[in-house]
Order: structure tokens, then sequence, then C-alpha cells
């Protein structure tokens, strides 16, 4: 089984911001390959759906911790689980990337982003594959202290930006059946 996190902040106040890219491309991977509605899971403070891409089962996950904690929830997941996981990925907003740029990535650093940096306390970084989702405005240049990433993060779209992250989005949910199918190898030479 194929274990997918997408990462974001639950709650009204936090919806379409840049920071729940995670989410939204959880969403459109749900409704690409019809999983059922996700179910809110106390024990592990999460909503799942269960299903198949490709053939393959697949949880998707999305934790319903706040961001910085977001390992509590994966590790609890995984535990319950471990028996039956071949891969683990986390889908999350990049501020270093610009919007529309997907990087699939595996084993790497949290580059100071504290949901995953969360999520490698955990449970480690062996076989973590990362699809990372630009969210970097384009005007900004690279980003200096966490108060002025956390203004950016916490923005939503401007309606420009919007089309172009609808766009990503469904790309990812196109890279995630790739990753499935064809192999990591194949997905990242294809996306990256």
């Amino acid at each position: 089984m194929t274990i997918i996190i997408g990462l974001g902040n639950p709650g009204k106040k936090f919806e379409n911001t840049r920071h729940n890219v995670g989410f939204t491309a959880i969403d459109k991977i749900a409704a690409n390959f019809q999983f059922p509605i996700f179910n809110f899971q106390s024990s592990f403070n999460a909503e799942i759906s269960q299903g198949e891409i490709a053939n393959k089962k697949a949880l998707l996950v999305k934790p319903q911790t706040f961001m910085n904690d977001s390992g509590k929830s994966v590790k609890k997941i995984l535990s319950k689980n471990r028996d039956q996981v071949s891969d683990i990925i986390v889908i999350h907003d990049d501020i270093d990337l610009e919007i529309g740029k997907i990087k699939i990535i595996k084993e790497r650093g949290s580059a100071g982003h504290k949901g995953v940096e969360s999520i490698i306390k955990a449970i480690g970084n062996e076989g973590l594959v990362r699809f990372r989702i630009g969210i970097g405005e384009r005007t900004h240049g690279p980003v200096h202290g966490s108060k002025k990433a956390m203004q950016i993060v916490l923005k939503k779209f401007t309606t420009e930006e919007q089309k172009t992250i609808t766009e990503t989005i469904i790309k990812t949910a196109d890279a995630l059946n790739s990753f499935v199918t064809d192999g990591l190898e194949k997905t990242m030479n294809k996306f990256n």
C-alpha cells in the first residue's frame, strides 16, 4: 500500500492558503481516482480515504494537527499499517519554488519546512518521497526570516496565481499516477 500524505492546516481560516496546497492536491487525487469521502479518524487525528491508484492500494491522509505537528499523526498511521506499506509520499507547499513548479525528491532534508521536519523527526527519512509544490511569489526573491515566510505561506492566491496552481495540482495528480505505475526515476525525469 502507498500512503500519500497531504500537508496543510485544519480549519476554514486556512482554506485556499498557499500553505494548504498539500490538502488541495490530496482532494484532487481523491477525485481523480474516485476515492470515497474522507472520514475523520480521531485515533490518527487525520482525515483518511482508502482506495486504489493504478490497481494498487493507497491511503490518502490529511493530518488534522497543525502543520508543525504533522509527524504525530503520520507516526500513528504508519505504526498501524507498517507491514503493508510499500511507499510513503508527502505532498507539500514549497516557498522556495516558484508557483507552477513541481519537484519530486527522495530522502532529502526538510529545507526548513516545519511540517516536513516534524514528519522526519517522527518516522525518519528512509524511503521518504516528497512532491514539492511551488508557492513562491514570482516577485519576492529569496525569503529570509520565518516571519516573512509565515506572511507569504498564509496568504491566499491571486486570481492569476489560482489558475496556475490549479494546473499544478492537476500535474501533481498525474505525477502521482506516474509514480505508482512507472516508479520514482521515470516520474522524476518526466515531472522535475
